[in-house]
């Protein structure tokens, strides 16, 4: 038998090499922006007259524009959550933010504990943080050869086994909780990698330089960056300048809201600009929403946000909360001002990127969301979701086609307290959720709490959080023990 020569077998090797480096150049860029807390009216092409948005505008303008975009939780990190693995995070455990109460392990148990993905769920995690048996997205794009990066806000997990670089990311740079300052030097000092570093510059600013930084680096491969602004979150931080150029808003909240805003769009705009700079525009998707609608509920946390034409805030199951600028953008392969009415949620923006990147998802991974190209091209003509779902805590929603089901948390009317009964509402004909139909559509409500009730059944407890019924159950069940 003959043996091809050294130098054959060093061309063989060269020219396979140089073939799989082609075929993954050819692969699309994927870049993922979250705005933080804003208001759905709050951005031009969503009818705000005070705050210019110009890049945030251009960037809708140039693709999808999604006019019934969702969000799965009303709330920062479950929300990343889902984003991120591409499922509820109901279904393991992370469904209110890091750092809250923890239900009691051993008072779960004597309600009952359910499946076994909840029980190896609760003794998996340890400290709060996003399950260690999730795969998110950034591994499964490292796994593909991608460069990875996230810049800005993570709430996902500060222990060791919960961070970042642990979970898929190349480089990191930013901050582990859920919120920080803007100004320079603000605690605690932000994160490269593992590395405490002293920024200087007004914290967007920032997240915009080292995400167009990490764009310079790595245009020559395919990469995923997640840029996970904490604007518009508090603290309301603005720099004089940005401030200045609001100074015919009289409501001294809503200018510097509007001055960080601004900054926001303009590190868009540099984002965007160096993808141009790099001749990457065609071969980069880019997907934009915001974390949640914002927090127009009344209480020192509010940002001046608004969420027009919505009722409902941050932290409820009514509209103002879930629905949120969603927009998408890929030059040459999804059509440029196209407005898509159809429900579409953030679990389906993992999906979307596999496909794009022609990377297939295990069947194990058990996706929620689904490859949105297809729908967006026309492909498809009915919508990828017959019916979206939500529960946060003792609030939950359903909508199939244009019924929404919903128990929702009275803060959103400037209140607190007991969640509201369930409410079924028209969105068609009542996208301010204000005429409850449920005495007139028993049937319908019937059929839409039968849907939620069979869903439900495949998540799990909240890891931590404020489990109403749990701590309800745990306390019926040691009362019950106490009479025995």
């Amino acid at each position: 038998m003959s043996h091809p020569k050294p130098f054959a077998t060093v061309a063989i090797v060269a020219l396979l090499t140089f073939a799989s480096r082609s075929i993954a150049d050819d692969r699309p860029n994927i870049l993922l922006i979250v705005g933080d807390d804003m208001g759905f009216a709050d951005i031009g092409v969503n009818g705000c007259k005070d705050i210019p948005t110009p890049h945030i505008d251009a960037l809708a303008a140039a693709g999808v524009r999604c006019t019934n975009g969702y969000d799965s939780a009303p709330y920062c990190s479950p929300t990343r959550a889902g984003m991120l693995t591409g499922r509820y995070q109901t279904r393991f455990g992370h469904e209110m933010n890091p750092g809250q109460d923890k239900p009691n392990k051993r008072d779960a148990k004597k309600v009952g504990a359910g499946s076994k993905e909840e029980e190896e769920a609760l003794e998996s995690t340890g400290e709060d943080g996003l399950p260690v048996t999730e795969t998110l997205m950034a591994k499964r794009f490292k796994d593909a050869g991608y460069a990875t990066g996230l810049v800005g806000k993570w709430h996902l997990g500060s222990a060791p086994q919960f961070r970042p670089q642990a979970r898929g990311f190349d480089d990191f740079y930013g901050f582990l909780g859920g919120s920080h300052g803007y100004f320079p030097d603000a605690k605690p000092l932000m994160l490269r990698g593992e590395e405490k570093v002293h920024e200087k510059e007004y914290l967007t600013d920032a997240f915009g330089r080292e995400a167009s930084e990490f764009i310079d680096r790595n245009s020559d491969k395919p990469f995923f960056l997640y840029l996970a602004f904490n604007a518009v979150h508090t603290p309301m931080n603005a720099t004089d300048d940005r401030l200045e150029k609001f100074k015919d808003i009289k409501d001294e909240k809503r200018r510097t809201y509007a001055a960080m805003m601004s900054a926001m769009d303009d590190n868009i705009g540099k984002v965007l600009d160096k993808v141009h700079e790099k001749g990457l525009d065609n071969k980069t998707l880019v997907f934009f929403i915001s974390d949640n609608g914002g927090p127009t509920m009344k209480g020192t946390t509010i940002n001046a946000s608004r969420n027009d034409p919505f009722r409902g805030s941050k932290r409820t199951t009514l509209e103002g909360g879930i629905r949120v600028p969603f927009f998408c953008r890929w030059p040459g392969h999804v059509p440029v001002g196209k407005l898509y009415e159809e429900p579409v949620i953030q679990l389906d923006i993992l999906p979307t990127a596999l496909a794009a990147a022609g990377i297939e998802a295990p069947a194990s991974a058990k996706l929620d969301g689904f490859d949105l190209l297809p729908y967006f091209n026309g492909k498809e003509s009915k919508g990828p979701h017959d019916t979206l779902y939500w529960r946060f805590g003792p609030q939950m929603a359903i909508r199939r086609g244009d019924w929404k089901l919903v128990r929702y948390d009275p803060v959103a009317d400037g209140d607190s307290g007991v969640v509201s009964e369930p409410k079924l509402y028209n969105l068609k004909d009542d996208v301010g959720e204000k005429q409850d139909l449920i005495k007139n559509e028993p049937e319908k409500a019937k059929e839409l709490q039968a849907a939620w009730d069979k869903w439900n059944e495949l998540n799990v407890r909240p890891l931590w959080g404020n489990d109403v019924v749990l701590k309800k159950k745990a306390k019926a069940a040691k009362t019950a023990s106490a009479a025995e």
